[in-house]
C-alpha cells in the first residue's frame, strides 16, 4: 500500500493531498530511511515517524487498511511506541 493512503486512512491526515504533503516534507522516516516520495510501499510491521503539530508520532503498522473508516477502526491499524530518547536531535552532550 502506498505511504499517502495509509497516513489517509489511519487519520493522520484529513485529505489524502495533505497526507502526501507529509510525506514529501522529507522530515518522515520509514523504518530509519528517510523518505521524500508519497508512493513509497508501507507493509505490516514497519515503523513510521514524522511530526505533525508540535509532536513526534512513531507507529508500527499492524495491519493494511481496506478503507478510511471511522477513527475506531483507523486505530487498530497501527501501535503508537514511545520516542527512546529526550535529548538534542544533533545526539550532542550539553557541556554544562
Amino acid at each position: 500500500m502506498r505511504l499517502d493512503m495509509f497516513l489517509w486512512y489511519a487519520r493522520f491526515a484529513k485529505t489524502r493531498s495533505a497526507a502526501q504533503a507529509i510525506a514529501e516534507r522529507g522530515t518522515l522516516r520509514l523504518d530509519g530511511r528517510r523518505i521524500e516520495r508519497a508512493h513509497c510501499p508501507v507493509r505490516v510491521g514497519m515503523v513510521i515517524a514524522f511530526p505533525q503539530d508540535a509532536r513526534v508520532y512513531i507507529l508500527r503498522v499492524e495491519a493494511l487498511p481496506i478503507r478510511r473508516g471511522p477513527p475506531a477502526e483507523a486505530r487498530t491499524l497501527y501501535t503508537l511506541l514511545e520516542p527512546t530518547g529526550s535529548g538534542p536531535v544533533d545526539g550532542g552532550d550539553d557541556p554544562a
